[in-house]
């Protein structure tokens, strides 16, 4: 995951910069801390004025070539190529209250380091502490970076963020856990790659080593033979490393490494559990353990397949696809090859081949293929760990992201969290420039505006090669942006056969008419709609008999792209309608800008509207006849009521009647 250094001083702010240069990730500041740099965040149009300054740009690969993004994981450091550009100026967000920010993002389970003292953290997320095991790393670092201490998380990550911090500052990495400290392992925290199977037995284990006593080692596993173990041939303590089942021991524990394939092929809609029982039987019948499982493989046709995918879901394992060509490639490997098969996808086997494949050319078939009803598996074992990134290709997927109209504190978790795990990005420049932080190690796919389709065409062909791809749109992104265009692309046709098998998700984002309502008060509180002004995909009579129809139902009208700079008489058409249909003192709140540097919110009477007051970056509300203005806290508050004054008022008039 992708550490997030805070900074609450100038020095400190200077110290996190140069963290981030090393390692990635994001800078957070006080905005006190940053007055004395450059005060960016994910609000402010940062490249679009300063192309060289603020944002890390990518060349991006051609379209379905894989590149393995950069490392964002705290687990690596930057080449000289990847730290360029992670300068002083790159983007950071700023925020006002530390305690907030901090718990934040504490409670989003992102590796969390406080350019601070260690008090200042320990006070803060106190009340927050409940359960070790799901705590994300917490480091405190000195202000100058001479000593990094990692104070929560230490087996879940700390211990290791802290040494790359040490070296990337050349300070010292204070590691305070006793296991860590003596024999420089944890063993209830295995590297990637390896799971543990009793780790309620680590504890017990560890402590027994501590007192004295001796372990033996039962397989093959460098780290644990790197370590400062005390082994022996007859140690009491048994560390075992195997890919065969087996539940551990109050004194033994055992190591699953992931070094198992499971091929799968199925018929189209084929029933998950009978996938899951099948590769059940087959592990169990061969003594194999589920943790030992790198990936579960299949044929790209099969990347939307439910069987497939819940497969994967279950045994917590990714899945992954290689095509036709690439399994008939094993063919002379298989044990079981099919002509039936070669006819119906062009490769004659899919669970042994897809699981020869995975497991490459020294991976062996251990368990051949077996049947059920509708359902195929095969399972190989590779003679080292297998990642699962560096053998055939992810399903892809499509997460078409609203981003709110620019405000970091308007940005979803979850547009969040899609945004930081792609490793592609598409959209408009000056969209992708305002959440640049979040999209930093990603490769960037900018494109202009009236460019729309093919924007979205090439997203659906990134995630079609299995690539983790951001569509960002600003607001909401299925209103009046990428979410519609895309599905009608994909209706459309003339896609890659994997764009139109990649997993969708649409992220919802708070749209530029709730902003700016919310900004004004609430003239969305009744019946409202919400029009399109510009005619490039819409005649404009369509839209002026939705303006008249609007009117006549005495809607508040949200106007989306009032005007342009060629298209400047459509508001004015609307605004003629709507005074036919209500009062000229109808309220018309002008929000511009919102969330952004620059905002303005003003409301001005519908008879007073000026049009050359309106430009591309206006949202325009026009009140209904009922909407109404208070005045309280020192402003004035627009709202449309719903009618609980009537029924105030009725009942008044029933309890006096």
């Amino acid at each position: 995951m992708i550490p997030v250094f805070v900074a609450l001083t100038p020095l400190g702010l200077a110290t996190a910069r140069r963290a981030q240069a090393a390692l990635g990730g994001e800078v957070h500041a006080l905005v006190s801390a940053s007055s004395a740099g450059h005060p960016f965040s994910y609000g402010e149009k940062v490249a679009a004025e300063q192309p060289d300054e603020g944002v890390r740009r990518r060349k991006a690969e051609p379209d379905g070539e894989r590149r393995t993004p950069s490392p964002v994981a705290f687990g690596d450091t930057l080449s000289p190529r990847e730290r360029e550009g992670a300068t002083s100026a790159a983007p950071m967000v700023v925020f006002l209250d530390p305690a907030t920010e901090i718990r934040s993002l504490f409670a989003s389970g992102r590796p969390l380091v406080g350019i601070c003292a260690a008090g200042i953290l320990i006070r803060i997320l106190a009340p927050l502490l409940s359960d070790k095991r799901e705590e994300p790393p917490v480091i405190a670092v000195s202000e100058d970076g001479a000593e990094i201490v990692p104070l929560l998380g230490g087996h879940h990550g700390a211990n290791e963020l802290a040494r790359r911090i040490a070296v990337a500052l050349g300070g010292h990495a204070a590691i305070t856990t006793a296991g860590d400290r003596r024999f420089g392992v944890a063993l209830d925290a295995p590297p990637p790659g390896w799971t543990l199977a009793n780790p309620q037995d680590a504890k017990g284990v560890m402590a027994a080593l501590l007192a004295g006593a001796e372990a033996r080692l039962e397989g093959e596993a460098t780290w644990l033979r790197a370590s400062r173990l005390p082994f022996a041939e007859t140690g009491p303590i048994h560390l075992v490393a195997t890919t065969r089942a087996g539940a551990g021991a109050a004194r033994m524990l055992v190591y699953h490494p992931k070094r198992l394939v499971v091929g799968l092929g199925c018929e189209r809609g084929a029933d998950p559990a009978e996938a899951i029982a099948l590769v059940t039987e087959a592990l169990d019948g061969a003594n194999l353990a589920s943790a030992s499982i790198a990936c579960i493989a299949s044929i790209d046709l099969k990347a939307d397949e439910l069987a497939v995918l819940e497969a994967a879901r279950h045994f917590g394992a990714p899945a992954r696809f290689f095509s036709a060509e690439q399994l008939e490639a094993e063919s002379p490997r298989l044990a079981n090859p099919s002509e039936a098969v070669f006819k119906e996808v062009g490769c004659h086997g899919v669970a042994e081949g897809a699981a020869l494949a995975a497991a490459g050319r020294e991976g062996k078939l251990v368990v051949a293929k077996r049947k059920s009803a509708r359902v195929t598996c095969a399972i190989t074992e590779a003679p080292d760990i297998i990642g699962p990134s560096q053998v055939g290709r992810a399903r892809g997927r499509l997460a078409i992201v609203g981003i709110g109209p620019g405000s970091p504190e308007w940005l979803t978790p979850e547009a969040r969290k899609l945004l930081t795990e792609s490793d592609a990005a598409v959209g408009y420049s000056l969209y992708l420039d305002l959440v640049a932080p979040l999209i930093a190690w990603a490769d960037r796919f900018d494109s202009e505006l009236g460019s729309e389709e093919d924007r979205v065409r090439r997203a659906l062909s990134l995630a079609g090669a299995g690539r983790s791809v951001a569509l960002v749109s600003s607001g909401d992104a299925g209103i009046y942006a990428m979410a519609t265009l895309a599905f009608e692309c994909l209706e459309a046709g003339g896609l890659p056969d994997g764009a139109c098998r990649a997993e969708i998700v649409v992220a919802p984002g708070i749209s530029a008419m709730q902003a700016a309502a919310a900004r004004a008060g609430a003239p969305l509180g009744h019946d409202f709609c919400a029009i399109s002004l510009s005619d490039l995909l819409t005649p404009w009579e369509a839209i002026e008999a939705r303006i008249q129809a609007a009117a006549l139902a005495d809607f508040v009208i949200a106007f989306y792209n009032p005007v342009s700079r060629r298209r400047r008489t459509q508001l004015d058409a609307a605004k003629a309608i709507l005074l036919k249909h209500r009062p000229p003192q109808t309220p018309v709140i002008l929000a511009r800008n919102l969330g952004r540097d620059g905002e303005t919110v003003t409301t001005v009477p519908l008879a007073a509207l000026d049009i050359d007051s309106v430009d591309m970056l206006t949202m325009v509300l026009v009140g209904a006849s009922t909407t109404r203005q208070v005045k309280a806290g020192g402003s004035i508050w627009t709202y449309t009521p719903r009618g609980y004054g009537n029924k105030r008022r009725e009942a008044d008039a029933a309890e006096q009647g």
